[in-house]
């Protein structure tokens, strides 16, 4: 009777604690994620981070090519604009990419955990009247009309938390993403060549200034996980590893040389930053993956 007790009160409830011998387990219902996807959607559409335009004033200060400068300053009104408005701050909304990093304290009731990560963002891009940009089939293209499903990550970190971010992916810029595995020995110049390669097929199309994300190891998926991945860290801010750091800088110099530009009209800033993550990958392979990501970097963030 205890048992179905505490059952019923967990299907009420968002969050409640079992004791499990020496261990306490959050219990999580599934739809508390609903109103929080929804909301962080709309934030994310509506709202560039203060580090983001920040970089723009500084690309601006940077930027010699006039076309560009009067570009840059139309992107910082626009994104000014759409924050006061509450409206979306680019037509392409994105396939919508979600993130839950997942405490492993945490134990889940209710519907499964994907339908309520859709239904949040179903709710999010019909109330926000964000444009609906997913087809059920790669190959019939039937849209989906309310731009499920969501592109679902989850990772298992401590605690007893769960941290959701949503990062709409709009897609001038991830259709130009690429992935190669190099030979081992082409090293630290072959992942660079391999960069500036992807960047100079890119051109103008990825919508830039760009944010360059790189993923160097691990396998296929997972390093064209983490090149995305590291789009969420803000710009300025370097890898940790001094080896990563100082490539990262030597990319966003030579990415700035080829003239690209904003939006591609030319000028001195393509690249706002380059991320670069890596990760133990097998003593044959050197895998190398590329996400780009447009001017118009949008990402919300909320721990519950």
């Amino acid at each position: 009777m205890a048992f179905f007790i505490w059952h019923e009160i967990c299907a009420v409830h968002p969050t409640e604690y079992f004791m499990g011998g020496k261990n306490m387990s959050r219990i999580l219902n599934t739809e508390a994620l609903i109103p929080e996807i929804r909301e962080l959607a709309m934030k994310a559409c509506y709202e560039l981070d203060d580090n983001l335009i920040d970089a723009f004033r500084g690309a601006l200060k940077r930027e010699e090519s006039d076309y560009s400068r009067d570009t840059l300053q139309l992107l910082i009104d626009n994104a000014e604009y759409a924050k006061k408005e509450q409206i979306a701050c680019c037509h392409d909304t994105g396939a919508c990419v979600v993130l839950l990093e997942i405490g492993q304290e945490v134990s889940w009731r209710g519907i499964p955990l994907f339908d309520a990560v859709n239904e949040g963002v179903r709710q999010g891009y019909a109330d926000g009247y964000l444009r609906k940009s997913m087809v059920k089939d790669p190959l019939e293209r039937v849209n989906t009309n309310d731009n499920t499903p969501a592109v679902l990550h989850t990772e298992i970190v401590p605690g007893d938390q769960v941290t959701i971010t949503v990062m709409p992916k709009g897609g001038g810029s991830e259709n130009m993403g690429a992935f190669t595995t190099l030979v081992p020995g082409e090293g630290k110049e072959g992942v660079k060549r391999f960069v500036m390669e992807t960047i100079q097929y890119a051109g103008g199309k990825t919508c830039p200034p760009i944010i360059v994300g790189v993923g160097v190891g691990g396998t296929m998926d997972y390093c064209t996980w983490i090149a995305k991945k590291a789009l969420l860290r803000p710009v300025g801010q370097r890898n940790p590893k001094p080896l990563y750091a100082e490539l990262e800088q030597e990319l966003l110099e030579e990415i700035n040389k080829t003239g690209i530009g904003t939006l591609g009209m030319g000028g001195t800033v393509t690249a706002l930053d380059v991320h670069i993550e890596y990760y133990p990958c097998h003593i044959t392979a050197l895998p190398v993956a590329v996400n780009l990501q447009c001017h118009a970097s949008r990402h919300a963030t909320k721990t519950i």
